[in-house]
């Protein structure tokens, strides 16, 4: 991940782990706390791709596993983000541009229930059965409706900040390492190795440029 990345993220982390703990967190609302850090790494990985998706999930997890009033085992947030940041990477559109409202909402739909099911079940291997007694099924319903009223207004401006402070002076003339075409450099090589061999280019060179055996 780029270091023109590292402070955007680190602001929209920390701003969406203060918003949850201090705000939603006290509202005690039924089932599930909207999960606002969810929506973070959502919106940065739609623009960073799988590889930053999955830096930036696993900071953000750790942040708020250690961040009071945390109680539960340290890494198993940062685990579930890293896999959710990852997995919304993959599907982030071509070149970070925004995608549409009802696909951002599936991704955001598809990674509430998942990241719900799989924080229970790391739970129940390290031993943590306070989702038993609140109810698995409630939680993955309360989460997906929280994170999908919240969605529109999140993801869309997480993914504005991150497109606009999150790429460095070059983004814009290579497809970097998050898993983009892979080819512009050959592909640019190529273009120009064709120009200069042109017939233009041979008349400039004159004979006294001739290849030599």
């Amino acid at each position: 991940m780029r270091l023109a990345r590292i402070p955007v993220s680190a602001v929209l982390i920390l701003l969406g782990l203060i918003l949850q703990v201090s705000v939603f967190g006290r509202l005690q609302l039924p089932g599930a706390t909207p999960d606002i850090l969810l929506l973070v790494v959502i919106g940065l990985a739609m623009v960073y791709g799988p590889k930053g998706g999955c830096v930036v999930g696993f900071a953000a997890g750790l942040l708020a596993d250690l961040a009071p009033p945390s109680d539960h085992a340290i890494g198993r947030y940062a685990l579930v983000l890293c896999l959710m940041g990852y997995a919304a990477g993959l599907l982030r559109p071509d070149h970070g541009r925004q995608r549409s409202v009802s696909g951002a909402l599936l991704v955001v739909a598809v990674a509430a229930v998942a990241s719900t099911l799989l924080y229970a079940i790391v739970g129940a291997l390290v031993g943590d059965t306070a989702a038993r007694h609140v109810g698995l099924g409630g939680l993955v319903i309360s989460a997906l409706l929280y994170d999908l009223l919240l969605a529109p207004f999140v993801v869309p401006l997480v993914m504005l900040l991150g497109r606009r402070f999150g790429r460095g002076p070059a983004a814009a003339a290579s497809d970097d390492d998050e898993g983009g075409p892979g080819l512009g450099t050959l592909a640019r090589y190529r273009t120009t190795r064709d120009v200069s061999s042109g017939p233009s280019y041979k008349k400039r060179r004159g004979p006294g440029f001739a290849r030599r055996p």
